[in-house]
């Protein structure tokens, strides 16, 4: 067998993941695939080159003193590749958000980083699925709201944005400064659905309610807010994501001394190994000198 740029590339993805099962999740593929790949692969180099597990495989010294040239010979390709397209060959950072986060993240870090030698792409999912992205290579850095530890995943905690209620200015309850969840409970309310305690207070102020009206939820974050800018409704949600509304004076925030002291935790993950990625932590470096403005 003639090796190819994929039996590479499984290498390095095998050995930058830690186990086949991952490397198959990354490609595609499924692991009885890999296993069948990387047998012929050993067998055409005649040397074993992982060290099989119940928690994944590790690089034999074989493997180790092959590496460097696989991905010598890989990054010769892609540099003849992209010399081909006329693009110049710079390193590539993927981030992934919750759709509620996306504008108030991605925007303030492109402009950040907009002449950094690095091209970054973009993309939305939900938490679980972003932490999975992770472990697979797929994103580089996430941004989730907080929740358990995953095996092979860092997490540092980037800021707290508490749960506030909000209208537009020319509503009448902008005038009035209501003080208690009861002076507001009979109004046309639209809480961006950011969590457990959403429901939580949807059912403290069904409680509250002298007249009957349904009480809707939203997501994400930008839908809740047109809400209040465009169609009259109060709305509840993270204070970070009208901010700017809230300083132009767009919105108003409501002072409800009974509201409960609800925030989102907002966490940049990314998976942890050995080796360094320049382009990665530069991005990292950023966010954590832009959250301040974020809080």
């Amino acid at each position: 067998m003639s090796i190819s740029v994929d039996d590479l590339q499984l290498l390095v993805d095998i050995v930058d993941c830690g186990s086949f099962s991952q490397a198959a999740a990354r490609r595609g593929w499924s692991q009885p695939q890999v296993s069948h790949r990387v047998g012929l692969l050993e067998a055409d180099i005649g040397t074993p080159l992982f060290q099989r597990h119940r928690r994944g495989a590790l690089p034999t010294a074989a493997c180790d003193a092959f590496l460097p040239a696989a991905k010598e010979a890989l990054a010769a390709l892609d540099q003849g590749r992209k010399a081909i397209q006329h693009t110049p060959p710079l390193p590539l950072v993927t981030l992934a958000c919750l759709p509620s986060l996306a504008s108030v993240v991605f925007g303030p870090i492109l402009v950040a980083l907009a002449q950094a030698p690095m091209e970054i792409r973009c993309r939305t999912d939900h938490s679980p699925a972003i932490m999975e992205e992770l472990l697979t290579g797929k994103s580089h850095l996430g941004f989730v709201l907080k929740c358990p530890p995953m095996a092979g995943i860092q997490m540092e905690r980037i800021w707290r944005s508490r749960i506030v209620a909000v209208v537009h200015r020319s509503h009448r309850l902008a005038r009035s400064k209501p003080k208690t969840l009861a002076a507001i409970a009979n109004e046309q309310l639209a809480p961006q659905s950011w969590g457990d305690g959403c429901y939580q207070l949807i059912d403290q102020l069904r409680g509250l309610r002298t007249v009957p009206g349904p009480i809707h939820t939203i997501q994400p974050a930008s839908a809740a807010r047109e809400m209040a800018l465009e169609h009259g409704f109060l709305t509840f949600m993270p204070e970070v994501a009208v901010k700017r509304e809230l300083r132009e004076g767009k919105l108003v925030k409501l002072d409800l001394q009974d509201l409960p002291l609800w925030e989102w935790e907002v966490m940049v993950a990314w998976r942890s190994g050995k080796r360094a990625d320049a382009s990665k932590q530069r991005v990292l470096d950023t966010v954590r000198a832009m959250a301040a403005d974020w809080a």
